[in-house]
């Protein structure tokens, strides 16, 4: 898919959007893959479509390619993904009530809600609720970071990372 992608790019008068829709192709991207491609100068972005707000929309918009627009095309994603980030959206709904879509995607602050869900991501590094105990553990307001079995704490690791991010 890479080398597709980036021979249609290399070819293109204008920059490329990527379209991302596993249900309808059968080839799911992973969010490595395409931040791959968004590091190529004729690739503009993706209209991002799995039918759902998963993993992979979460890591791609936590470090997206600087120019690189991440578009939701699933409608009724269009609040939670420009909540984690996204730039807007490629939206058959929007041909309705346009002004109301425009609206919203306009006044979302997508830098508080990209830092908000990287944080959260690294909160979730490991199964919850072991990361967000040793943090709160390691800011003294908690008294152990322990968990009941079959959990253990979190790594040292994990906590650090989410504590770099503010956590």
């Amino acid at each position: 898919m890479i080398a597709h992608f980036e021979h249609l790019a290399e070819r293109s008068q204008v920059p490329l959007v990527i379209y991302h829709i596993p249900y309808r192709t059968g080839q799911p991207l992973t969010a490595a893959v395409l931040r791959r491609l968004g590091e190529h100068p004729m690739i503009a972005g993706v209209k991002y479509a799995t039918g759902s707000v998963d993993q992979d929309a979460v890591a791609l918009l936590g470090e997206a390619p600087s120019g690189f627009s991440v578009l939701t095309g699933d409608d009724v994603y269009l609040s939670p993904m420009l909540a984690l980030g996204a730039s807007g959206g490629i939206l058959a709904s929007a041909h309705l009530h346009t002004s109301s879509f425009v609206s919203m995607a306009a006044s979302w602050d997508r830098a508080l809600g990209h830092r908000l869900a990287a944080m959260s991501a690294t909160l979730f590094a490991e199964p919850n609720p072991t990361v967000l105990k040793g943090v709160l553990h390691a800011k003294g307001l908690i008294p152990t970071p322990d968990v009941r079995l079959p959990l253990v704490p979190a790594t040292a690791e994990s906590v650090a990372r989410a504590l770099d991010w503010g956590a």
